[in-house]
C-alpha cells in the first residue's frame, strides 16, 4: 500500500518518471551483477586551463596506474598513493559510512554501472546525491537504480545496510535535454529518492551530510573525495579517500571545483566532496592521465540550480 501511495504522489507531482518497481530492482541486483558492475567512466576532459604550469615532467613510463600522476608534495592524504588516495579503515564511521556505491543498468548498452554516492540530509530522510552522469546516459535515464551505503568488499556482493532500489530521480533539465560537452559539467550533479519496505534510509544510516552551498568563484578548502576507484591497486570494491583544497574553475553557469591534490580514477564518479559532516560537491571529470600533474574536477553545489532541485526531491519524497 505505501509503494502504491507514493507512486500516484510521483505522478501527480510531475518531473522525470518514477524508475521500475523497486521490487524488480532489488531483485535484478545479484551477489554476481554487484561485483561485476563496470566503473562509470569519468566525464571527457573539460579542456579547462586549471593545470598547474610548474609540474616536473613524470619519472616513469605512461600508463594507467604505472606513475605518479599527483607530485608528492601536492599530496596531503596521509598515506596517499600515486593518485592522492589512500584506503578507508573498516569499519566505516562519521562521513564514511554515508557514502556508498550506486549501482544503474544501460538498457541501451546491456551494461551494469557503477558510481560513487552518498546520503544527503533532507526532511524526507530518504535522498541520494550522486553524479547526473550515473543517472542519465546520452539523455535516457539509466534502470535498475539501487544505492548500497558503506559498501566494502567484506560484504562479499551485498551490502550490510541493504540495497536502497530508486523509486525516483531527478537531474538538472538541461543535463537531460542537451548532448554533453565541457559547459554542462557545473549541471552534473543528480539526486535518487530511495526506499527499502517501510524504512526510511537515514534510519539505517544516521542523518546524512548537510549540503554545503558555496557562491560561484569561491574556494572550498579541507575536502575529502569518497569514491570506489577501479584500476592497478584498486578493487572498486572498497572505499578510498583523497584530501584536497579545491578553486574555482572558471566554468559558466553555477562553476566547478578543481583540486590539484587528487586525481580521480574510473568509479570514483558521482562521490562526494565533503568537510566536516557537510558535502560541497560530487566527483565529475579528471584531467587526463598522461598529465604530468592530475586534478580532479567537481561539481560545486549551489544555492541555484542544486539547491532548487533538492528542495524539489524532498517535497516529492514527503508527500
Amino acid at each position: 500500500m505505501l509503494r502504491l501511495v507514493l507512486a500516484v504522489c510521483l505522478l501527480l507531482h510531475g518531473g522525470p518518471a518514477p524508475t521500475r518497481d523497486s521490487r524488480d530492482t532489488v531483485g535484478y541486483w545479484s551477489r554476481e551483477r554487484i561485483v561485476n558492475a563496470r566503473p562509470a567512466d569519468l566525464l571527457p576532459f573539460p579542456h579547462l586551463d586549471v593545470a598547474p604550469p610548474d609540474s616536473a615532467p613524470p619519472e616513469v613510463p605512461l600508463g594507467y596506474g604505472a606513475r605518479r600522476t599527483v607530485p608528492g608534495r601536492k599530496v596531503l592524504t596521509p598515506g596517499g598513493d600515486r593518485l592522492g588516495y589512500s584506503l578507508v579503515a573498516r569499519p566505516y564511521t562519521g562521513a564514511h559510512r554515508l557514502a556508498g556505491i550506486l549501482l544503474s543498468h544501460d538498457p541501451v548498452a546491456g551494461t551494469d554501472i557503477a558510481c560513487g554516492a552518498a546520503v544527503i540530509r533532507s526532511r524526507s530522510r530518504s535522498l541520494v546525491l550522486t553524479a547526473a552522469h550515473c543517472l542519465y546516459a546520452g539523455g535516457r535515464p539509466l534502470s535498475h537504480v539501487a544505492f548500497l551505503p558503506a559498501y566494502n568488499s567484506l560484504d562479499a556482493g551485498r551490502s550490510s545496510r541493504g540495497v536502497w532500489p530508486a523509486v525516483r530521480v531527478w537531474v538538472p533539465r538541461r543535463w537531460r535535454e542537451r548532448p554533453y560537452s565541457p559547459e554542462q559539467l557545473p549541471y552534473d550533479f543528480g539526486v535518487a529518492g530511495v526506499m527499502r519496505g517501510d524504512k526510511l534510509l537515514e534510519e539505517v544510516t544516521g542523518p546524512g551530510l548537510r549540503p554545503l552551498l558555496t557562491p560561484r568563484r569561491s574556494a572550498v578548502r579541507g575536502l575529502e573525495l569518497l569514491g570506489y576507484p577501479v584500476g592497478r591497486s584498486y578493487p572498486g570494491t572498497d572505499m578510498y579517500r583523497c584530501l584536497g583544497d579545491a578553486v574555482d574553475g572558471g566554468a559558466a553557469g553555477p562553476g566547478v571545483l578543481v583540486t590539484h591534490n587528487c586525481q580521480a580514477a574510473n568509479g570514483t564518479s558521482g562521490g562526494p566532496a565533503v568537510r566536516a559532516g557537510e558535502v560541497a560537491g560530487v566527483v565529475s571529470s579528471s584531467s587526463p592521465l598522461r598529465e604530468p600533474a592530475g586534478f580532479t574536477v567537481l561539481t560545486r553545489l549551489t544555492p541555484r540550480p542544486f539547491g532548487r532541485l533538492l528542495a524539489r526531491a524532498d517535497h516529492v519524497m514527503r508527500h
